[in-house]
C-alpha cells in the first residue's frame, strides 16, 4: 500500500527542506533543496542544451561522497551564480566537505532559460541570482508553495505554438514499509504538457486526489496535431528537477534513480529531451531508512520516482498563474 505524503511535496521525505526566492521585476527565481544533513547524490542529464554546475562531482568515480544542497535556478547561465550564494550561507554555518580545518560546501546546480519572458533583465554587472540563492536557502522549510515560485517563477511550458505558463511542481509517495520518495521540478520545456486536440494534461493518468484539478481522460489523442521542434532555439528551455528518497543509496544507485526518473518527463511532456532543452534530474538519498538497497528495491524506488516526477510536472502546470504575456493552464482551459 502506498499513498501521497501528508504535504504531497518532496519534503515528505524525512530530512529534506525546500526554499524559494524570486525577483518579481526580473520575472525569475531560485529554488534550493536543502537536506538537513549532507547526503548521497547522483544526477543525470538527458537534454541537449544543459547548464549545470558541479555535475561531475557526482560521478561515482569521483571523491566527493555527499552534497550539501542542490540549486535549481532561472536566468540561464547567470543563474549559476545562485549556487555561490548558497555556498556562502552554508560555509558560514560550518557545513560542507571537510578539508583539514576548512569546509567547502558541495552545491550542484542546474539552470533554465527565462531571459525572454518579458521580465526586466537589465541588471548590468549585478545579476540577482547570488542573493536569491542566499534568500532561498535561508528560508528553507518543509512547507512551500507551487506554481509561480522559485525557479519556476518565470518559466514557460510548451513554448512551441505559444506555450503556457510553466512553474514549480512537487509530489510524493509514502509506502507502508516506510519508503519515501518525492519529486520537485521546474517546468520550462519546449515540449507541451497538454495532449493535442483537447485540454487534458499528458500527466493525467498519474493524478492522485485531484492534485491536477481533476483531469478528465482525453476523448482522443490527435498526434497529427502535435508540434515538432521547428523554430526552437538551443538553450532557450529546460526542465530541471530533484528526486529525494529516505533510502540508503550510494552515488551509483542515486544516479540510477535519476536516470529512471526521466521517464516522468517523458510521461508528462512531449516532445522531451530535445536538442533545445537542458533536461536534468538530481537524486538525493538521505539514508534515514535502514537497510541495504538491492537491485530489486532500487528498481522500485526508480519507478516511484518516475511516477512522482510526472505528477510533479502536472502539478507545476496546474498551480501556475498567468504572468506577463504567459497564460496559465487554468485560464487557457477555461477559454477553450
Amino acid at each position: 500500500m502506498m499513498q501521497a505524503g501528508p504535504r504531497n511535496l518532496i519534503t515528505d521525505v524525512d530530512g529534506i527542506l525546500v526554499g524559494n526566492a524570486h525577483d518579481h521585476g526580473a520575472a525569475s527565481g531560485v529554488t534550493v533543496v536543502l537536506p538537513q544533513t549532507r547526503c548521497s547524490a547522483g544526477a543525470d542529464v538527458r537534454g541537449g542544451a544543459p547548464g549545470t554546475r558541479d555535475i561531475e562531482a557526482l560521478d561515482p568515480t569521483c571523491l566527493v561522497d555527499a552534497v550539501d544542497a542542490v540549486v535549481l535556478s532561472g536566468g540561464s547561465a547567470f543563474g549559476l551564480d545562485a549556487a555561490g550564494g548558497v555556498m556562502s550561507w552554508l560555509a558560514a554555518r560550518g557545513r560542507g566537505f571537510a578539508i583539514r580545518d576548512v569546509v567547502v560546501p558541495i552545491v550542484p546546480a542546474a539552470i533554465l532559460f527565462d531571459l525572454l519572458n518579458g521580465g526586466e533583465k537589465g541588471w548590468g554587472e549585478h545579476p540577482p541570482y547570488r542573493e536569491l540563492g542566499r534568500q532561498a536557502v535561508a528560508g528553507a522549510a518543509e512547507a512551500f508553495a507551487l506554481g509561480n515560485v522559485g525557479a519556476g517563477y518565470g518559466a514557460q511550458a510548451g513554448v512551441l505554438g505559444g506555450g503556457l505558463k510553466g512553474g514549480l511542481g512537487s509530489a510524493s509517495m509514502v509506502c507502508q514499509d516506510g519508503l519515501q520518495v518525492g519529486a520537485l521540478v521546474a517546468v520550462n520545456a519546449v515540449g507541451s504538457p497538454v495532449i493535442p486536440g483537447g485540454t487534458t494534461l499528458w500527466a493525467w493518468p498519474f493524478e492522485r486526489d485531484g492534485e491536477m484539478g481533476g483531469q478528465k481522460p482525453p476523448q482522443a489523442i490527435d498526434l497529427a496535431a502535435e508540434a515538432g521542434a521547428e523554430g526552437a532555439m538551443p538553450g532557450e528551455n529546460t526542465t530541471i528537477g530533484v528526486i529525494a528518497t529516505n533510502a540508503r543509496l550510494d552515488k551509483a544507485q542515486a544516479r540510477r534513480v535519476a536516470i529512471m526518473a526521466h521517464d516522468g518527463y517523458a510521461r508528462a511532456l512531449r516532445p522531451v529531451h530535445t536538442p533545445f532543452d537542458g533536461d536534468t534530474i538530481f537524486c538525493l538519498a538521505t539514508g534515514r531508512r535502514d537497510g541495504a538497497v538491492e537491485a530489486g528495491e532500487l528498481a522500485r524506488i526508480g519507478a516511484l520516482a518516475a511516477d512522482c516526477m510526472a505528477r510533479a510536472i502536472g502539478r507545476a502546470i496546474w498551480e501556475a498563474d498567468s504572468l506577463l504575456a504567459m497564460t496559465c493552464y487554468r485560464d487557457w482551459a477555461v477559454a477553450r
